[in-house]
């Protein structure tokens, strides 16, 4: 591994479950030297990437919300996407979530919101695997067949217990479906009591970027509904699947 990857990986440690992390422990986990770590930890909170406190070790840094706010004002996909994503919550009660993909999994980039009688588990910030929920279901069921056989191989098990399919060949027919279709929908799989609908997003290369999805309260939304909805969220992120194509 190369040094700036060394030094760029120490901020993927931390996360909610660690927050914090103080000099010994960092130095443990990482196996640097002590000189090495020590030159890592300043470059990064000179950069204001990190923070120290006295007695409290090292936090993530002031210049990751600096670069959160630039994200929001002037990112493609928000701005292309927030104001649709604000037309169609007005027109349903509901929780509107633009994903974007990332890494192995799917990253919540913003929300919109036109009712508190839910909340979703899936919050700007917050990633997961690409297994859960529609929202991320549909950007799976358009992976191309080796970055899928990649992730199945990983974690067969994981798939089973989605219900995609317990054989590789299960997997791929079953997103055939959502595929064809254009839109997916699940019902209480990441947030209980819900039911959410999604439809996929794609880049200038035509490969899938993300996803637009709604999530509604309850479970028992009737199936003509549900088509309704995806058919326009379909239509939606083929609008702002345009327009991130026309900035490229």
């Amino acid at each position: 591994m190369q040094s700036h990857e060394k030094l760029l990986g120490i901020l993927d440690l931390f996360d909610e479950a660690n927050p914090e992390w103080d000099f010994d422990a960092l130095l443990e986990r990482l196996g640097f030297s002590r000189s090495t770590l020590y030159r890592y930890l300043k470059v990064l909170t000179d950069a204001g990437l990190l923070s120290s406190f006295p007695g409290r070790g090292y936090s993530l840094g002031p210049r990751i919300i600096q670069m959160d706010h630039q994200i929001i004002v002037s990112d493609p996909l928000i701005r292309a996407a927030r104001p649709i994503m604000q037309s169609l919550t007005r027109q349903h009660v509901s929780v509107g979530l633009l994903c974007r993909r990332y890494r192995q999994g799917v990253l919540c980039v913003h929300q919109e919101k036109s009712t508190d009688q839910i909340r979703s588990n899936f919050e700007r910030g917050r990633y997961r695997p690409l297994l859960k929920g529609a929202a991320s279901q549909v950007i799976l069921a358009h992976l191309s067949h080796y970055q899928l056989s990649r992730l199945y191989d990983e974690n067969p098990a994981a798939f089973s217990e989605t219900g995609l399919g317990t054989t590789l060949s299960e997997v791929r027919s079953h997103l055939k479906e959502i595929r064809h279709k254009g839109w997916h929908h699940t019902i209480a799989d990441v947030t209980p009591g819900v039911t959410g609908i999604a439809a996929p997003l794609f880049d200038s290369q035509n490969d899938v970027a993300g996803s637009l999805s709604l999530t509604f309260p309850g479970t028992t939304i009737l199936a003509d509904e549900i088509a309704k909805v995806g058919k326009q969220l379909v239509v939606a992120a083929v609008s702002i699947s345009e327009q991130i194509r026309q900035k490229s």
